[in-house]
């Protein structure tokens, strides 16, 4: 045994929790099962381990305590329905065998992966397997999922737990897809690594500003996806966006926690080598076909991450883009984005009538970040009191304390300087 100081045990638990899920779920076939088998063993191990030490290979630990759970509850199923031969018939024979635990295993394969191309099953709509795989494999919330879909959090309750009575319910077997299904499944396994991305580096909720420890895993998962599609140019531009975004992190925050505007960081802090392998990952994916909406946003990302200074950005360039890609992908959060460099580059009466374009979408109207640009840009038109409104509307409705701790100094600040709120 290690003592848990080695490696704090919650931090363990989280990385291990899909590699645990997807072990169970690929040997027996039944995610709703296996979903609460494989808690049943982080809930043990949690208990435990802070008291006992953690296991030597505690992967292997978590995986046998869950499928010892699971095999109890197929018994018990087997006893009233005869569950255990159907969820056994669900797998063939060979994978049965190839499937069986592997705690002997000096490297143990990480399912993680498969488990997400598992988790978008055909029998979903894709944004169901989308919501099903950001629960299952991020860790996130369902309150996390249902503010990054922009919609209240019962609704995406109940869009989960239909996901898994459809699965349930559909006769798919729930295995790992072939070559042919796993191209099919491809657009929505980028896009929940993209929602986890931005999970872990803006923190819809919490007193941090970031979750490092989801947009690590998903930059991790996108670099094995790479591997497994190399000439995918989207995948190659997801990568590209994670890693010239990530490259800003260090310099987001200051020592206490607070956020930095993008326009006020340190770029000495910003990580070089993060921006290099991004940019010629984009470089080397541009040319090669048709352009997608990653590649699009890593292009913008890189244009910010290339300049020496903040008015150094070539802010037409990224209005031209943030063009490119309303037309490719219209949502509310680009839109507020093609405001923010309309005005950047057309000046802040533009840019707010962008903002008024889209005010009564109803997936932006409670947003915290559409009071924030607005404030934003009446500060910059000279419109004081109309910025101090909105900046503490913002803060009123934003879940990240960092980001409402911003809103509140930005408000303060306006007020200090303006003779009217003194």
């Amino acid at each position: 045994m290690t003592t848990p100081a080695a490696q704090p045990v919650q931090h363990l638990l989280r990385d291990l929790a899909p590699q645990v899920l997807g072990a169970v779920v690929r040997r027996f076939g039944d995610f709703a099962a296996s979903e609460d088998a494989a808690q049943e063993a982080l809930i043990a191990a949690a208990t435990q381990w802070p008291r006992e030490g953690v296991p030597e290979n505690p992967r292997a630990w978590l995986v046998h305590v869950a499928s010892r759970r699971m095999t109890d509850h197929v018994r018990a199923e087997s006893a009233r329905r005869r569950r255990e031969a159907f969820v056994v018939s669900l797998i063939p024979l060979e994978d049965q065998l190839a499937l069986a635990p592997d705690e002997d295993d000096a490297q143990p394969r990480d399912d993680t992966l498969d488990l997400l191309f598992m988790c978008c099953h055909p029998a979903l709509s894709p944004s169901s397997a989308i919501a099903l795989t950001l629960r299952a494999i991020g860790g996130l919330t369902t309150a996390e999922i249902a503010r990054a879909f922009l919609m209240p959090e019962a609704t995406m309750a109940q869009r989960i737990s239909r996901a898994k009575q459809t699965i349930k319910t559909s006769g798919v077997p729930f295995l790992v897809p072939t070559p042919e299904e796993r191209a099919a499944r491809l657009g929505a396994v980028t896009h929940v690594l993209y929602l986890i991305f931005n999970e872990g580096y803006t923190a819809s909720a919490g007193p941090a500003l970031h979750r490092t420890d989801l947009s690590s895993e998903a930059l991790r998962l996108a670099r094995m996806l790479l591997h497994l599609v190399p000439d995918d140019t989207e995948v190659a531009g997801l990568l590209a966006l994670m890693l010239l975004t990530d490259a800003r992190r260090a310099a987001r925050t200051t020592a206490e926690g607070e956020l930095v505007p993008l326009d006020e960081q340190d770029r000495a802090l910003w990580d070089q080598d993060a921006i290099c392998e991004g940019v010629a990952l984009l470089s080397a994916t541009l040319p090669r076909g048709a352009v997608g909406p990653y590649q699009l946003q890593a292009a913008i990302a890189a244009v910010h991450d290339e300049a020496p200074t903040a008015d150094a950005t070539d802010w037409p360039q990224i209005l031209g883009l943030y063009e490119l890609l309303q037309r490719m992908t219209p949502n509310p959060m680009v839109a507020l984005n093609h405001a923010i460099a309309t005005a950047m580059v057309h000046g802040p009466a533009a840019g707010l009538s962008c903002l008024d374009a889209i005010a009564d979408d109803p997936r932006l109207r409670e947003h915290h970040r559409l009071d924030a640009v607005r404030a934003h840009l009446l500060e910059r038109a000279g419109d004081p009191a109309g910025a101090i409104r909105h900046y503490r509307r913002g803060a009123e409705r934003a879940t990240s304390l960092p980001e409402r701790n911003y809103l509140l100094v930005r408000a303060a600040r306006v007020a200090e300087g303006s003779p009217e709120e003194r």
